[in-house]
């Protein structure tokens, strides 16, 4: 460290590298350890980057990357969308159900790009900037379940009528993309989800974390 340089930025941006290079988040104890400071000093370093959003806590006290990371190149989100379009595209044009991508903010899920089927009579309306608990809906309850999975199992989640009466969803999450947190999911007008959307949106899923790597 030289005169020329700041001490606390230095530990703040090392603080958004080690959480971008893990998955499952780091706690305040494990930040301590890796960057070689007391916990006063890291609860500080996290309150701060909490204010502009660059991180967030989740119920558990881990912390991960804020989705204001994103913000900061004003590039960054188009480009995550635009890299998500041609999976969600197919998908919603093969289910014939609105597609999405959702991404994690705060304690939110967060609706970042939307596709609806050309083909369709009727179809949910669902559109991006569109957020709800993590707790509800398939979208958020499949990152939830990302949570405790290995990323080589993944899975998807079914969910009816918890977002929107009569509607049922299917999603699976985003797995391998470091520092981001998320799902792709169809919505669909439907008492139940037909048997072969689930392995589809897991297809898709792995497609849009592709297209990001």
């Amino acid at each position: 460290m030289t005169a020329e340089t700041s001490q606390t930025l230095d530990r703040g941006l090392r603080v958004l590298k080690l959480l971008a290079d893990t998955d499952h988040g780091l706690t305040v104890t494990e930040l301590s350890n890796k960057l070689g400071v007391n916990r006063t000093v890291v609860y500080r370093l996290l309150a701060t980057l909490e204010q502009h959003a660059l991180v967030r806590r989740d119920l558990g006290g881990r912390a991960r990357v804020g989705l204001g990371v994103l913000r900061l190149g004003r590039q960054v989100h188009p480009l995550v969308r635009e890299a998500a379009l041609p999976a969600l595209r197919s998908l919603a044009e093969d289910i014939g159900a609105t597609a999405h991508l959702t991404l994690v903010d705060g304690a939110d899920a967060l609706a970042v790009a939307v596709v609806e089927p050309t083909w369709t009579d009727y179809h949910v309306a669902y559109r991006a900037g569109f957020r709800h608990p993590l707790d509800r809906g398939a979208a958020g309850r499949a990152i939830l379940a990302a949570r405790h999975q290995a990323e080589d199992e993944p899975g998807y989640t079914l969910t009816h009528g918890e977002l929107e009466a009569g509607a049922s969803g299917a999603a699976a999450p985003l797995l391998g993309v470091t520092g981001v947190e998320g799902s792709v999911g169809v919505v669909m007008l439907a008492d139940a989800v037909p048997e072969r959307v689930g392995p589809r949106v897991v297809d898709a899923a792995r497609e849009v974390a592709e297209a990001l790597r």
